[in-house]
């Protein structure tokens, strides 16, 4: 069963990232990121928001891009952005399996 909605600190962990970066990041990008609140006032973020977040941290972490940089290629054409990222997610999984190959070794 899929997930509809992800607290920070399971946004973070998908990430590998803590979650005050979550959270501002969220605060940073409130035009890209909107999340919704539970009646404790947490924020919950949709698979969408996750996705962009995956972006966001590609665009920050592996390109090195300023936050106003990341702001204007998540206005503009995000098809690249897209696919990097889906590369990005697909290196991370093999490099898991391949540990993991290793371990069993």
């Amino acid at each position: 069963m899929e997930k509809y909605l992800y607290t920070v600190g399971e946004v973070a962990g998908i990430l590998g990232e803590n979650t005050s970066l979550v959270r501002f990041w969220a605060n940073e990008f409130p035009k890209f990121i909107k999340p919704q609140r539970n009646a404790k006032g947490n924020r919950l973020f949709t698979k969408e928001d996750v996705e962009t977040f995956k972006h966001i941290h590609m665009l920050v972490k592996v390109e090195g891009m300023t936050l106003e940089g990341v702001a204007k290629r998540l206005k503009g054409d995000r098809k690249d952005v897209i696919n990097k990222a889906k590369v990005l997610e697909s290196l991370r999984a093999i490099r898991n399996q391949l540990a993991e190959i290793r371990e069993d070794l």
